[in-house]
């Protein structure tokens, strides 16, 4: 029989007031009893809405169904027929769009916890399961991939189970991308990425660090070196700016350069000397995931004070609600309907204040959210030794700019063939954000899923 409680089972969590001055995982996982129990909630429904809603097309229904019986490593041998990257989605994929959204159990209550049992089940198998790597015999083939990121992972882990000999080329010293520099340690552990990443060497993947592809080498210089075909996952790491007055102050960052301080650089360890400002007072300009992040690891660090500065209204932030509702608890302090029109320093350089104007929703934009209109006269300034602008990321224009044949819109993302991935240039594939833009972990999986299916078939039929 289901378990028809309308509400999922509860995940346990750190108290908020200890949790925001560490870097341990907020949430704790399931129990055994506890992810049976949810488990039980899932009606398999026979024409399985939430695997639509998965864009790698996990086989739902059936992993939950071994969950509920017990069947644990049955469960993750399910999940990775489609997701070679399970304990990291389980954590930061917006399940409540995709999977969960579809669920029929949402409809009258709350939908299946398909990501929490997801998390459960991999750190299930690390915990428990005998990792059998079976080196697939080479096809003869080569394929280089750009960027070690969740698309690069997830193009090589398909093609090197297809025989394909795999190199990733990455421009930093570790792989793993945004999973490694971008999201924090609280709700990613970086020892779960390392072992994701150590599998796929395992099964024959090389990864090549500290290579600035378009630097170092060229697409074409790929080519010449054997390889058949490349796939460019190189994500999108340029930051945006609002080009107000004082972002060049000491003590205004880049979301992305602060992250990648604090996670790369491991700036959260304190035996770790890392250059960083530890500030007292921050404003982070932005609402999305990034902007949360941001804000609850400048509290980590030591912030009395961290402002979240947003120039639409709550329900309009595209951050997850988890993510607004963890920042909350945690003593963030939200400053919605205000946009930041300049940075203010003191006679050494240094950040001192935010000036901001009050802003009020006027008619739908393009988006389809409501407009924000200043308010005039409304200025005022938040007293800051530090802020963080969150406002989004573009592709890096290095790897187009030296291809020949790589067409890319105007927005700099590259143009692809949405049904193969395929670039402008033949033999040339490319997925995740530096196609969409800065979108989820998920989605640029899924896009290094269809890409390799793509190159496989590009590389067969040339081969006959």
């Amino acid at each position: 029989m289901p378990n028809m409680t309308p509400k999922k089972t509860p995940m346990p969590e750190q108290a908020p007031d200890v949790r925001n001055k560490n870097f341990e995982e907020v949430a704790l996982g399931y129990t055994d009893e506890m992810a049976m129990e949810e488990a039980q909630r899932c009606l398999n429904c026979k024409h399985k809405p939430c695997v639509n809603g998965c864009p790698v097309g996990v086989p739902i229904p059936e992993f939950i169904s071994h969950v509920a019986k017990g069947e644990m490593e049955e469960a993750y041998q399910t999940i990775k027929t489609m997701n070679s990257l399970p304990a990291i989605c389980g954590r930061v994929c917006p399940q409540e769009t995709q999977c969960e959204h579809n669920c029929v159990r949402g409809i009258k209550g709350e939908p299946v916890g398909i990501g929490r049992l997801e998390r459960y089940v991999a750190d299930w198998h690390m915990k428990h399961g005998e990792e059998k790597v079976e080196k697939v015999p080479s096809n003869g083939h080569k394929v280089a991939v750009i960027g070690a990121g969740p698309a690069g992972l997830t193009c090589a882990g398909d093609l090197s189970a297809k025989g394909y000999q795999v190199t990733i080329f990455e421009a930093l010293h570790t792989a793993g991308g945004v999973l490694m520099y971008g999201i924090p340690q609280f709700r990613l552990p970086k020892e779960i990425v390392q072992k994701e990443i150590s599998g796929l060497e395992e099964r024959g993947v090389e990864i090549m660090t500290d290579m600035v592809m378009g630097k170092v080498l060229s697409v074409d210089e790929l080519f010449e070196m054997g390889y058949e075909a490349v796939f460019i996952g190189t994500g999108a790491g340029l930051p945006n700016f609002m080009n107000i007055p004082g972002e060049s102050l000491v003590g205004t960052y880049s979301a992305n350069e602060f992250l990648t301080r604090v996670n790369l650089m491991k700036a959260y360890k304190p035996e770790y000397d890392t250059p960083i400002i530890r500030p007292k007072n921050v404003a982070v300009v932005g609402g999305g995931n990034v902007a949360m992040d941001a804000a609850r690891t400048a509290k980590r660090l030591g912030a009395e004070n961290v402002y979240i500065v947003y120039r639409r209204a709550e329900e309009q932030m595209p951050a997850r609600n988890e993510e607004i509702h963890h920042a909350k608890e945690e003593g963030i302090i939200f400053r919605l309907l205000c946009n930041p029109v300049a940075i203010h320093g003191d006679d050494d350089g240094k950040v001192r204040a935010i000036e901001c104007i009050e802003m009020e929703l006027g008619e739908p934009d393009a988006s389809g959210r409501r407009r924000p209109v200043p308010k005039e006269g409304s200025n005022f300034e938040l007293p800051v030794d530090c802020v963080i602008m969150a406002i989004g990321n573009s592709p890096n224009p290095l790897i187009r700019s030296t291809t020949e044949g790589l067409e890319a819109n105007q927005k700099g993302c590259i143009i692809v063939d949405e049904a193969t991935m395929a670039t402008t240039r033949e033999g040339v594939y490319a997925a995740g954000d530096a196609v969409s833009g800065a979108a989820t972990v998920i989605l640029a999986m899924g896009g290094g899923k269809e890409a390799a299916a793509s190159i496989d078939k590009y590389i067969q039929n040339k081969a006959k």
